[in-house]
């Protein structure tokens, strides 16, 4: 057993996020491991880009007011200890509500993830289910 030090934390880009986000690295598996896991903060109104995962992904929802959407489907809204998961290739962003701030776990498996445009004000804005 160790105690392992983690990374300083991480600003996370303007490219694939709208607002501001930062991630705490939780782990990081080391080949053959292909696990991922980080704690990510989300300011009120900050979101990610449009993505999806080559292995899909799995969110819990630690803290705040999660915004959530498939590429085609209604916003969710998720609360602490909802948990979310995403299939492999399944377009899909993920944020804050825009008067809370939110964290969640990400976890996923290896880097293969392919990022595409920013959403709009209007597709953030859009309707929600609870």
């Amino acid at each position: 057993m160790e105690i392992v030090q983690p990374p300083a934390t991480l600003k996370l880009p303007a490219e694939m996020f709208t607002g501001d986000a930062w991630a705490d690295v939780i782990y990081r598996g080391e080949e053959p491991s292909r696990a991922r896991a980080n704690l990510v903060r989300f300011a009120p109104g900050a979101r990610t880009a449009w993505h999806s995962h080559g292995l899909g992904q799995t969110l819990c929802i630690v803290e705040g007011i999660a915004l959530i959407q498939a590429r085609g489907g209604e916003i969710v809204e998720a609360r602490p200890g909802d948990v979310i998961f995403t299939p492999a290739g399944e377009e899909h962003w993920h944020g804050a509500a825009p008067d809370r701030f939110m964290a969640h776990i990400a976890l996923w498996e290896g880097d293969d993830v392919d990022w595409l445009e920013h959403v709009s004000d209007a597709e953030y804005a859009g309707p929600r289910s609870s």
